[in-house]
């Protein structure tokens, strides 16, 4: 960093003062110097590559070789506080203050940030004018790392690229402004270690401060923005390799050197590529003899996602292959025959009245997969047709009067979602062109690409149906309400389908509250990944708590005139509210019952839904 700020044809800064391993007290007389006795003309930049610390009540601190904490918490005077960093920013003349934070939860740097005056700095507003811009490895909540093969740490490494090789210059003005410095980072880093989100925080047009110079008459500048320009996942057409090569001749460019820049290009999709193999080999070997994976073992792995530096969604797909169990291969009879039909297995469990495991048994049902691309699939289980008693008998805890009359309902076959939709399927749909809504790209208030989506309207709900039918020519819906408890009881009558009552080892649900003769047990109070609690004998999961979950019919009080054929019973004058059935991590166990209904016409964190496929139920 402080080669590249320095070089007259590259940074162009007057001075740059490098601490390594300092005390705090050095660190502070060091920025404060950085920020006293300016002029409003001058670029100050504050660059930190260390330990990002944030203590029990959210302030972030930079950490020296000698911080340290007593008892489990941060000693805040074995440290470098934001908010001195904060009020030092304030007391500077300049108008020009750009901060790069390399380290852990750095995204936390710009809570609390205030200006002049005192007042409190809105980081999504451009005001106009000079201001700040805030440059961070991470979010709040995430690490920064490091990376095999490189001298440097990912997101410096990025930086240093991006400003050396001008490549960071977007737009080809022959400047590299922060904000494009932050975007070709950004982009970099995501290639190479996807669970790292660096974040940018400009204000009153930090964006525009202009932090270096690039080459425009470079030939390797040219080149590499070419091949910048031209690569996917990778690799190139065979169409972009004859372009390629012919702008080497036309540059004039060694093929030594033209190969050397395609390699750097090409060295982040490479070194994900080798993560995922790393991931899938140490899967394979803990596989080796098992059909199944312990607890530890799945500590253990996601501990090796973690240090890989990778999401969910991108060992997900490695899961579904060697984990799959997939028996036989045929075209199903009553779905598209270009979607072919597999098997799982899953374990489920009864319980007895303390919540008490008393049986356990593995399922087997079969299953049809949707490719949403991206790397991202849908599965949906095939539930067989019957006959079942909706509603809840009167000596029911819990019961209320809506669930009542019991009646007779006969289902027909249909598809239903193994889990409820989760936020990496709704990312991906929700750029799919829209049927009649707009549909927000990352909604949910408990982020996790396998955590169900939530902060989701009936109408959004029923626009992701519409968008999946759209794209794929089947016929996608929510499911009606009778169809929901014939699917979620599973051949049962007991309140729950693993028996009369309920536990948090087998639902996220408020556990400080008791079913029946049922135990207490946690309070997440988030949702959680789907598909950690066992699955009733459909195979279906969380349909006892997580999110509550959308169903396509209309509200009515009772099931007085209800329908008998599974259909969804909807009104020509619809009164707005829509079913809701299953639990949450927010309700109480009672409201967690196969029987439970409830309504809503607004989106909460504690609601999401499932899709349904087939079958003869009317919806609309």
């Amino acid at each position: 960093m402080y080669r590249v700020l320095v070089d007259p044809e590259i940074g162009s800064f007057d001075s740059a003062e490098v601490l390594k391993n300092p005390q705090r007290q050095g660190m502070e007389d060091a920025i404060y110097a950085l920020y006293a006795n300016r002029q409003k003309e001058d670029l100050l930049l504050l660059y930190f590559s260390g330990h990002g610390v944030v203590d029990t009540t959210g302030d972030f601190y930079l950490s020296t070789h000698l911080t340290r904490k007593d008892g489990g918490k941060l000693v805040p005077t074995s440290a470098v506080s934001a908010k001195l960093v904060h009020q030092l920013m304030n007391t500077s003349r300049s108008r020009r203050l750009v901060i790069i934070l390399d380290c852990c939860f750095s995204g936390a740097f710009p809570k609390g940030l205030t200006t002049k005056d005192g007042g409190s700095v809105n980081l999504e507003q451009y005001l106009g004018g000079e201001g700040r811009a805030i440059l961070t490895a991470s979010t709040s909540t995430e690490y920064a790392f490091g990376q095999e093969g490189l001298e440097l740490s990912v997101y410096t490494h990025y930086l240093v690229e991006g400003m050396e090789t001008g490549v960071a210059d977007q737009d080809g003005d022959g400047l590299i402004s922060v904000e494009e410095l932050h975007g070709y980072a950004k982009s970099k880093v995501k290639e190479v270690a996807p669970a790292m989100t660096p974040e940018f925080y400009p204000f009153k047009e930090g964006y525009r401060i202009y932090l270096a110079k690039s080459p425009q008459d470079d030939p390797q500048l040219k080149y590499r923005r070419e091949v910048e320009r031209r690569i996917h996942q990778g690799e190139f057409t065979k169409v972009a390799r004859r372009l390629l090569n012919s702008m080497r001749s036309e540059l004039n460019l060694p093929p030594d050197i033209a190969t050397a820049i395609e390699a750097e290009v090409q060295q982040p999709y490479r070194e994900y590529q080798r993560k995922l193999g790393e991931y899938e080999t140490a899967l394979v070997e803990e596989l080796a003899g098992k059909t199944t994976l312990g607890e530890i073992s799945q500590r253990d792995l996601r501990d090796y996602q973690q240090y890989l530096v990778l999401r969910d969604e991108d060992v997900a797909p490695i899961h579904e292959q060697l984990m799959g169990q997939i028996t036989q291969v045929i075209p199903p009879k009553d779905s598209n025959p270009q979607i072919l039909l597999n098997q799982f297995e899953f374990d489920t469990v009864t319980v007895n009245t303390e919540g008490t495991i008393i049986q356990q048994s593995r399922g087997r049902a079969e299953f049809v997969r949707e490719d949403l691309g991206s790397g991202v699939v849908l599965d949906l289980v095939k539930i067989p047709g019957g006959e079942f008693v909706m509603g809840s008998p009167e000596g029911e805890k819990g019961r209320s009067g809506d669930e009542g009359p019991q009646h007779q309902v006969t289902i027909q076959p249909f598809w239903m979602g193994k889990f409820p939709v989760t936020q990496s399927q709704w990312a991906v749909v929700a750029t799919w062109p829209k049927v009649k809504i707009d549909l927000k790209l990352e909604p949910s208030s408990f982020k996790g690409a396998n955590r169900p989506v939530e902060m989701v309207s009936w109408d959004e709900a029923a626009e992701f149906c519409a968008r999946l039918t759209q794209r794929t020519r089947k016929s996608y819906r929510l499911p009606s309400e009778a169809e929901w408890e014939y699917a979620c009881r599973g051949g049962t009558t007991t309140p729950f389908y693993f028996g009369e009552t309920i536990t948090t080892d087998l639902a996220n649900y408020n556990g400080s509250f008791t079913y029946g003769s049922g135990p207490k047990g946690e309070y997440r109070q988030q949702t959680t990944d789907v598909g950690i609690f066992p699955a009733n004998s459909f195979g279906l999961y969380d349909m006892h708590g997580n999110v509550r979950e959308w169903c396509a019919d209309n509200w009515h009080g009772s099931y007085q005139g209800a329908p008998t054929d599974g259909s969804a019973w909807l009104d020509d004058n619809d009164n707005g509210y829509h079913l809701l059935r299953g639990g949450s991590w927010y309700s109480y166990p009672g409201h967690c019952r196969s029987a439970f209904r409830d309504f809503y016409n607004f989106a909460y964190a504690f609601i999401g839904f499932r899709v349904a496929c087939g079958g003869s139920a009317r919806t609309e």
